[in-house]
C-alpha cells in the first residue's frame, strides 16, 4: 500500500480508538457532577457512594482517553505536514485554544476534586466537578470548531497558499459547529447513561439490591432515554444542514445517484458504485425530501448530477466518496440510535415501576446494549469524514494533497503496525480496570479510601 492508504489506515483507527473514551468523559462527568450534587442538597450518603462508584469509573477513562488523544497531534506534523502547512494557522487556534483553557481547567480541578474530598469545603469540591465537566465540554467545542472548519470552511483567505484566518468570530459561531456540538454531546449522555445502566443492571441481577444500583439504574435509564431521544432529533436537524453544505455526503448516504423531486429514501440498496446506479433498492417514496426539507416535497441532488458540478466548479476529477461505506455507515448510527431510545424507554418504564427482577433475556439486552452508542458514535464518525471525501478542507484541499511527502510507506507501516498493538494492549488494561471497579463492592470503597488516606498520612 501506499504511503496515503496506510497513513488515512493509521488515523482512522486511533481516531476511532481515542473516540471510544470521549463521548464517556463528556456524559459521564456531569452525570457525577448531578450525583454530588444531589448529595451536597440532600445529604443523603447514597449519592456520596454513587459519586465516587461512578467518580472512579470516570477516571480510569478519562486517563485512557487523554493518552490516546496525544498521539493524533503528533499525526498532523508526522503523516500529515501538508495538512498542518495548509491549514495549521486555523486548525492551530482553537487546538492551542482546546489545550490552554479547556484542558488545564479540568484537569486542574480533576486533582482538587480527587483529593479534596472532606479537605475542603463541601461547596467548593462541588465546584470542582462541575468545572472539570464544564471544561471537558468546552474542550469538544474547541475540537468540533477545528473540525467544522474543515466540514464547512468560513471566516478565511487563501494566500500564499495557504488557508489564513480572517475572521475568528466566523470560525466559532460556524453553523455546522452549532449543529454538530449539540449532537456530540448527547450521543455523550447517551452513552454515559448506557453505561450506568448496564453496570448497574449487573450489580442488581449479580449481587444483593443495594440503593446505590437501584438509584443508578433509574439515573443511567432516565439519562440514557433523555439523550437519545434528543441526539435522534438533533441529528436530524443536523442532516438538514448537511443537505445544504454538503449535498454529496446526504446523496452517498442514501445512494441517491440521480436527482429526484420528491427524492425517496432508501429501506435497502444494493448499488453498482462502479456504474452509479442502482442493482436492486426498496424505497419509500417522498421520504428523504421530507426529512431534507420537513416538507413531502422538493428536489434532494443525486451522486452523478452533484459531480458534474463538482467538475465544473474544482476541475477533472473523482468527487464521489466511497458510497457503500458511507451508506451502511450511515444505517449502523441510525439503527444503533432507534435500538438505544427504544431499550432505554422501556428500562426507564422498569424503573418507574420499581420493578428490579430481570429475566435473563432482557437482562442480557440491557447489559450488552452499552454497546449500542459505541457503535452508534464511531459508525457516525466514520461517516462524517470517509463521506467527506475526497476532501480533507471541503473544496479547498484534498486527502492526497494532505499527506506527508518526506515519509516513506515503510515508516507509516511500521507505526501503524505499533500504534495499533500498543492501542490494543491499553484495551486490555482498560477493559480489566473498568470490568474490576465495576464488580467492585461499593460499600468497600470509602474503607479502601480511608485506608490509603490513613497510610499518606502515617507516611507524611
Amino acid at each position: 500500500m501506499d504511503v496515503l492508504t496506510l497513513a488515512r489506515w493509521q488515523f482512522a483507527i486511533t481516531t476511532v480508538y481515542h473516540f471510544f473514551f470521549v463521548p464517556i468523559t463528556l456524559g459521564l462527568s456531569i452525570a457525577v457532577a448531578i450525583m454530588q450534587t444531589a448529595y451536597y442538597r440532600t445529604g443523603n450518603k447514597v449519592y456520596k457512594k454513587m459519586t465516587k462508584f461512578w467518580g472512579k469509573l470516570f477516571l480510569i477513562n478519562f486517563a485512557i482517553g487523554v493518552v490516546t488523544g496525544i498521539v493524533l497531534e503528533f499525526q498532523f506534523g508526522m503523516n500529515w505536514s501538508e495538512y498542518s502547512r495548509f491549514m495549521g494557522d486555523i486548525f492551530g487556534a482553537p487546538l492551542a485554544i482546546e489545550a490552554l483553557l479547556a484542558f488545564f481547567m479540568e484537569s486542574t480541578f480533576l486533582g482538587v476534586w480527587i483529593f479534596g474530598w472532606d479537605r475542603i469545603p463541601k461547596k467548593m469540591h462541588l465546584a470542582s466537578i462541575w468545572l472539570v465537566a464544564i471544561g471537558s465540554n468546552l474542550s469538544a467545542v474547541w475540537i468540533l470548531a477545528a473540525n467544522s472548519f474543515m466540514q464547512h470552511p468560513v471566516g478565511y483567505a487563501i494566500r500564499n497558499g495557504r488557508a489564513e484566518m480572517t475572521d475568528f468570530f466566523a470560525l466559532i459561531t460556524n453553523g455546522h459547529l452549532w449543529v454538530q456540538f449539540p449532537h456530540v454531546f448527547l450521543g455523550a449522555v447517551a452513552t454515559a447513561g448506557f453505561l450506568i445502566l448496564s453496570i448497574s443492571a449487573y450489580q442488581l441481577v449479580k449481587k444483593q439490591k443495594h440503593e446505590v444500583f437501584i438509584k443508578s439504574f433509574k439515573f443511567g435509564a432516565v439519562y440514557a432515554s433523555i439523550g437519545s431521544l434528543l441526539v435522534i432529533l438533533l441529528g436530524h436537524t443536523q442532516a438538514q444542514y448537511m443537505v445544504k453544505i454538503q449535498p454529496m455526503k446526504m446523496a452517498a448516504a442514501e445512494a441517491l445517484w440521480d436527482s429526484e423531486s420528491p427524492a425517496a429514501m432508501s429501506l435497502f440498496t444494493v448499488g453498482d458504485e462502479k456504474n452509479l446506479k442502482d442493482v436492486f433498492a426498496i424505497k419509500i417514496p417522498g421520504l428523504l425530501s421530507f426529512l431534507a426539507y420537513n416538507k413531502f416535497e422538493g428536489e434532494v441532488k443525486g451522486i452523478n448530477d452533484l459531480q458534474s458540478e463538482d467538475e465544473a466548479k474544482y476541475g477533472p476529477g473523482d468527487y464521489v466518496p466511497p458510497v457503500a461505506v458511507s451508506y451502511w455507515t450511515f444505517r449502523i448510527m441510525v439503527g444503533a440510535g432507534v435500538l438505544m431510545l427504544l431499550i432505554a424507554f422501556l428500562s426507564t418504564l422498569k424503573a418507574l415501576k420499581e420493578n428490579y427482577e430481570f429475566k435473563p433475556l432482557w437482562y442480557k439486552v440491557v447489559f450488552w446494549s452499552m454497546l449500542l452508542p459505541v457503535i452508534a458514535n464511531s459508525s457516525g464518525w466514520l461517516f462524517t469524514e470517509i463521506a467527506r471525501q475526497p476532501w480533507t478542507v471541503f473544496g479547498l484541499f484534498t486527502t492526497a494533497e494532505s499527506v506527508s511527502n518526506t515519509v516513506t510507506a515503510g515508516e507509516v507501516l511500521f507505526s501503524l503496525i505499533a500504534y495499533t498493538l500498543v492501542y490494543g494492549l491499553m484495551m486490555v488494561i482498560m477493559i480489566g480496570l473498568m470490568t474490576k471497579y465495576a464488580k467492585q463492592d461499593v460499600d468497600e470503597i470509602e474503607k479502601e479510601e480511608e485506608l490509603i488516606d490513613d497510610s499518606i498520612l502515617s507516611n507524611a
